[in-house]
């Protein structure tokens, strides 16, 4: 076999489905992705082919001494820094232990497929001998997981930038970054001649996506991440130092392994190819083929020379002294109990699932669980139901045999009734003391300032529902949220609030959201997003803490677009505030209604017209909304509970489509009132509330 052809670059790898998704994408001396640090590296190309050069005469004097070198099996430090701003990138940890297992499956030659290889090749499927651990210990000494989390918008870039937020020394961890981006792959790393350069970027960089077969992995992506470990550890393609599969010329290189047949490479699962004269080991790691399942005895050889090789430092990784300061030598002790809940907002009668999430080494749990049933759990995972409505704490105690930790969540599980309370909601936080105490909640994960009632600005009466903002919680997200309502007869809802906000510089674009649930919050649907940047900033920019001075620094938001899914008896709203360093956010004269046609003795049948009134109850201002569906003469009219006229609205023709008409709502007594709208002989009736 030939051995000219020497790696001097990065590697990446787009690993994907053949089924459903495009070819590989791979690109090798992409050294632009250092951006200016590697242009500050003089003659970084021919510094990295000597490292190449040596790391290559090593790994020949290696295999031909027929030493394997630190014992039979490699144990290797892993670290999975989860780069994420709140998106789907920020995978569970479940996703990293599984794509762990996968990893040390496909290493150790314990992967369920392995004897699947082609008669030809199952002689030499290796067993690499090289275990992979979560480390237990972080460089501080102190205790980890294994599993980091970093909230920054640079996991859309998944850069050396991205890299920067957080490294861990290369000598002692290898490192996964998990990111929604990765320059334009599935994942990229650097083998160990050119990661001799970048210490504190040397590691892989992986999509979520591709990251284990749970969560947002999947089987067919699953073995990226042992692809990229064979490119850690020194391997090339199995064509050799290219980047292009299926090419002619590739069948003139060489990936210097002597077991390894010279092929094309493939792209597809052809387990007859004979792409370069010999038939290829297509379902080798290292190829494209999506049926991959090997690596070859010549490859493990490779990899186990490459941990024995000083350059990137990789033969300090697996040394004793380094698998006790990073916890993965077996004995790790118990140090951080805690938990994860399957929802925290449920309606009565509802289950929430626990699981315990403690390391290292847990045998033993005690749960506690007020208001739950069973209210204590020695399982590791129990499932807890919870038949009356409140807010709970829950508690856990984990041992090790040795010693035992403890954590307690307060209020971590709210439970809604179902069915709600009536609606309307009109809620202007005018006789709150507390949100609790009016049935809504205040969700602040981040324990900062987080929603609060104040008395320091308000639209009508003398309060609003307030959340401080700063420069200090970017990224920072608050919730608040409705009690639940009975929507389940409702022929419409309708939500209105008023909103205000401003920004602390021109730079600023906080969101506020607002979702629908169906389910007393345990699934939520999106209804409406307000940008700082545009339709959000009443206040418009004001350096100093924002207290609205005036009706004109408040908007009136009203949402329609809430369909007949949530005509439910579990029916609420949230309000959720993403921080970009803003200003302040007011929320007051929140507002849910419903709708319901009612008839007027003596009418003779429904116009093709569905109408209803927003805001209702109507406080200074309403509007008569009509959806019209048959065009042709209409009138709509104001009538008095008695259904006396009190004041026509429209009288004439009326195309197909939404009119809106203003009801003159000031100098009205409190009370309820009719809408009444006739087309074509037939007519239409709705209430609504005066206050």
């Amino acid at each position: 076999m030939r051995t000219t052809a020497f790696s001097i670059g990065l590697v990446l790898v787009h690993f994907v489905s053949a089924q459903s998704e495009s070819p590989f994408d791979c690109g090798a001396n992409e050294l632009w992705r250092m951006g200016t640090k590697a242009s500050a590296i003089p003659q970084l190309l021919d510094r990295i082919a000597e490292k190449n050069i040596e790391l290559e005469s090593f790994t020949w004097a290696f295999a031909a001494s027929g030493e394997r070198g630190g014992g039979a099996t490699y144990v290797i430090p892993v670290v999975f820094h989860i780069v994420h701003n709140n998106g789907p990138e920020n995978i569970s940890d479940a996703q990293v232990i599984d794509a762990m297992r996968i990893l040390n499956d496909d290493f150790n030659r314990l992967n369920a497929d392995w004897d699947n290889v082609r008669s030809e090749f199952q002689g030499i499927v290796a067993d690499v001998g090289v275990e992979f651990r979560l480390a237990t210990q972080d460089p501080d000494g102190n205790c980890t997981n294994g599993i980091t989390r970093t909230q920054s918008t640079l996991t859309n870039e998944g850069s050396s930038g991205m890299k920067e937020l957080i490294s861990w020394p290369r000598n002692k961890y290898l490192q996964v970054w998990v990111a929604a981006y990765a320059g334009g792959a599935a994942g990229y790393t650097f083998r160990p001649g050119s990661a001799q350069f970048f210490p504190n970027e040397d590691g892989i960089v992986l999509l979520h996506e591709y990251t284990g077969s749970v969560g947002t992995g999947s089987l067919s992506r699953s073995r990226t991440l042992t692809h990229e470990v064979g490119h850690w550890i020194n391997l090339l393609h199995t064509w050799g130092d290219g980047n292009d599969p299926e090419l002619d010329s590739n069948c003139s290189m060489d990936d210097n392994v002597a077991d390894t047949p010279n092929t094309i490479g493939w792209t597809i699962c052809n387990l007859s190819g004979i792409s370069c004269g010999s038939l290829d080991n297509v379902e080798n790691y290292m190829d494209y083929s999506y049926c991959s399942k090997m690596f070859t005895e010549g490859q493990a050889v490779r990899m186990i020379a490459a941990l024995n090789s000083g350059v990137a430092q990789r033969n300090q990784i697996w040394q004793t002294s380094n698998l006790n300061d990073t916890g993965v030598n077996g004995n790790a002790p118990l140090c951080a109990a805690q938990f994860a809940i399957s929802s925290g907002l449920i309606c009565a009668g509802g289950t929430v699932e626990y699981t315990d999430q403690s390391y290292n080494n847990v045998s033993s749990w005690n749960w506690t669980f007020p208001g739950g049933t069973p209210s204590t759990s020695t399982e590791a995972n129990p499932i807890i139901v919870y038949s009356g409505t409140g807010i709970f704490s829950a508690s856990l105690t984990v041992g090790d045999g040795n010693g035992s930790l403890s954590t307690t969540s307060a209020d971590v599980i709210v439970v809604a009734s179902d069915p709600g309370q009536s609606a309307p909601l009109v809620e202007g936080f005018e006789t709150a003391a507390s949100f609790a105490g009016i049935g809504w909640t205040s969700l602040n994960t981040d324990g900062d300032a987080g929603f609060g009632i104040s008395s320091a600005a308000s639209f009508s009466g003398t309060k609003s529902a307030r959340l401080s903002n700063s420069a200090g919680l970017v990224g920072r997200v608050d919730e608040l949220i409705s009690p639940t309502l009975d929507m389940s007869n409702a022929s419409f809802i309708t939500v209105s609030f008023k909103v205000a906000y401003a920004r602390r510089s021109d730079t600023n674009n906080d969101v506020l959201r607002v979702f629908v649930s169906k389910d007393c919050g345990s699934t939520w649907s999106l209804r409406r997003q307000l940008y700082g940047s545009s339709n959000l900033a009443t206040g418009g920019t004001v350096a100093s803490s924002f207290i609205p001075n005036g009706p004109d620094q408040w908007s009136l938001q009203e949402i329609t677009t809430i369909g007949s899914i949530f005509h439910t008896s579990s029916f609420r709203l949230r309000f959720e505030f993403e921080s970009d360093g803003g200003n302040n956010l007011y929320l007051d004269d929140i507002n849910i209604t419903s709708g319901e046609q009612v008839g007027i003795e003596g009418l003779d049948g429904q116009a093709g017209v569905a109408m209803y009134v927003a805001p209702n109850p109507a406080l200074s201002s309403a509007q008569a909304i009509l959806s019209i569906t048959d065009a042709g003469m209409t009138q709509v009219d104001l009538l008095d509970p008695l259904g006396r006229t009190i004041t026509n609205l429209h009288n004439g023709n009326l195309m197909i489509g939404e009119r809106r008409f203003d009801i003159p709502i000031m100098g009205l007594a409190s009370g309820m009132y009719l809408l009444r709208c006739m087309q074509n002989g037939l007519t239409n009736v709705v209430r609504f509330t005066v206050e």
